[in-house]
Order: structure tokens, then C-alpha cells, then sequence
């Protein structure tokens, strides 16, 4: 492999594994190199900066973007993470005095969305919104090929939404508190461990998004609670369409894979949309498991075209 063929490295960063990918011209992912994620904070940046080095060794100087879960306060620096031992750590400063070269990072919904804008469901679309339907629920927005970035660093965090009164308290729906601290967000009930306590709480059964997947066809009590389910996201998809008003939207992460997942929504979506109005498309991500450090990868080549 020669310099000439790369274009830009991604780095995947999750809570089990670090995956480093290298993409050529035609943003094809080339090869790759996999690691576990280590367990404490030193153990963490070592793990990054040794990435860094491996991708270096393939071909000095690529841009590299790391997509990693989590929030970094555009004010001081520092990590907000659920499933990696960096809250409260400048964890971008830190990787890049441990690897002593500049990276671009950027959370792993808003990689996402931008890999499937430029390359997947999206591609061809003016605007796009991502919504990743997984352990947690969140996304991104891509107008015009570049990410919609503010000064808070928060935009896309779609799962902090408040729920749909209405539709709590018809179906007398439980008030849970969010790994965020707020009481009510749609994550509660929307991600897939929300699903689950749709489940738990109307049909009285503790089951796995996967088997509700399953038994949403055949199950009585279970094709309810999926209703319900459906009902909630038409609602966020109602108020991301009224805020935003993108060209697409494409749904990723675990319960994007439940078939006929679109049919449903669509469905839903007849009764909560505003009559006579069209909505955008829903669409299916196409990435894979590329996705996340190819639009990594992505950011980082634009910001080094651009400076």
C-alpha cells in the first residue's frame, strides 16, 4: 500500500472496541486495525495514540477523525461520556499530546450522518437528518455537504427532546428519568432499552428489543406496545420536520433493522403529520460498520482542505 492510494484515516471509537480504517480516493475503506477499548482514562489515550501511530506507519500526515460517542463542551475542553472513561478529561487535548499531531473529533451520530449524506441513503439529497434508533437515541444534520454545527455543541442530541404529553398520557406511559438527569426525554422511551420498557410497563413481559422485533407481527399485547413505539417516533419525527425541514431522514442504529420499520412509521406518521403537508422520505442508512469512521475520516479531509 502506497501513500498515493489513501486519502484519510477514520478511527471508530466505542465502548468495546477502537477501530482505525483507512479510505482511499474513492472513499473506499482499504484496511483496517482493531483494538480493545481499554478500561481507564490513561489506558484509553495510550490505546488512541497507539491507533494514530499504526495509521501513520501505513502513510504519514493523513487526515485523521476519530467518531466517538459522547459530548466535548466547546467552552472548556472536556468529555461528557456514558460509555468510556473520559468524563470530565480533555480527552481531544490529551489524544493529540499523546500522539503528538492534530485529529479532527467528532461525535459518532454526527460522523454518521455526514458519511450518509456524502456517500449512502442520503447522497444527492440538499439536506439530511440522521436518527440513530440504538442504546441511545441521537443524530445529525447535514445541509449542503457540511455538518450544522453551533457554539453549544449540542445539535443533534434529538433524544433530550421532552416526550409528547398527549401521547403519555393516553397510553399512561411511564415518567423516567434520563441518564441526563431530566425527567421525561424521549430517549427514555424511544432508544432501544425504551422499547423495552414500553413492554415491561403495558404488557406487563420483560423482553429484548430484538424478540419484540420479533413478536410485533404475531403478539397481540406486543403489536400494541410497538404501535405505541411508533406513535412516540412519528411525534419526534413530526417536531424534527417542523424545526428542521430536511430534504431526507435516514434511520440507523439496531431498531432501524426491524423490517417493515419504514411501512410502520409512515403509517404513524399519517396521523400525526399536519394534513395535506408532505414530510420527507425515510430512508435506511447504508454504511455498515464504515460509517462512523468514514465520516470521521470525511471531517477531518474537509478541515484540512479548508485550512
Amino acid at each position: 500500500m502506497t501513500e498515493a492510494t489513501l486519502i484519510a484515516a477514520g478511527i471508530d471509537l466505542g465502548g468495546t472496541k477502537i477501530e482505525a480504517q483507512l479510505f482511499d480516493s474513492g472513499w473506499n475503506r482499504l484496511t483496517s486495525h482493531r483494538t480493545v477499548t481499554p478500561k481507564t482514562y490513561p489506558d484509553l489515550v495510550a490505546a488512541m495514540a497507539d491507533q494514530i501511530a499504526w495509521v501513520e506507519a501505513q502513510a504519514p500526515n493523513l487526515p485523521i477523525g476519530i467518531a466517538a460517542a459522547g459530548l466535548i463542551n466547546p467552552t472548556t475542553g472536556l468529555a461528557l461520556t456514558a460509555n468510556l472513561p473520559a468524563t470530565g478529561k480533555p480527552f481531544p487535548a490529551d489524544i493529540e499530546s499523546a500522539a503528538n499531531r492534530k485529529i479532527t473529533y467528532v461525535n459518532d451520530c454526527r460522523a454518521q450522518t455526514l458519511s450518509e449524506a456524502q456517500f449512502g441513503a442520503a447522497k444527492g439529497y440538499r439536506s439530511a437528518l440522521s436518527l440513530n434508533l440504538g442504546t441511545g437515541l441521537a443524530g445529525g444534520i447535514v445541509i449542503d455537504g457540511r455538518l450544522l454545527q453551533g457554539p453549544s455543541g449540542l445539535g443533534g442530541e434529538f433524544g433530550h427532546f421532552a416526550l409528547p404529553a398527549p401521547t403519555v398520557i393516553a397510553h399512561d406511559l411511564p415518567i423516567i428519568r434520563c441518564g441526563c438527569g431530566r425527567l421525561g426525554c424521549t430517549e427514555t422511551l424511544i432508544a432501544g432499552p425504551g422499547l423495552a420498557r414500553i413492554v415491561a410497563h403495558v404488557a406487563k413481559r420483560t423482553l429484548s428489543p430484538e424478540d419484540i422485533v420479533g413478536l410485533r407481527q404475531t403478539d397481540p399485547d406486543i403489536a400494541k406496545c410497538w404501535a405505541i413505539w411508533c406513535e412516540l417516533t412519528a411525534e419526534l419525527i413530526h417536531t424534527l420536520t417542523l424545526t428542521v425541514d430536511p430534504a431526507c431522514i435516514v434511520l440507523a442504529g439496531g431498531l432501524s433493522r426491524a423490517p417493515n420499520l419504514i411501512t410502520d412509521l409512515t403509517a404513524a406518521l399519517t396521523h400525526t403529520a399536519l394534513p395535506g403537508f408532505p414530510y420527507p422520505p425515510l430512508l435506511l442508512a447504508q454504511g455498515g460498520d464504515t460509517t462512523g469512521a468514514r465520516g470521521a475520516a470525511y471531517a477531518a479531509y474537509l478541515y484540512r482542505a479548508e485550512t
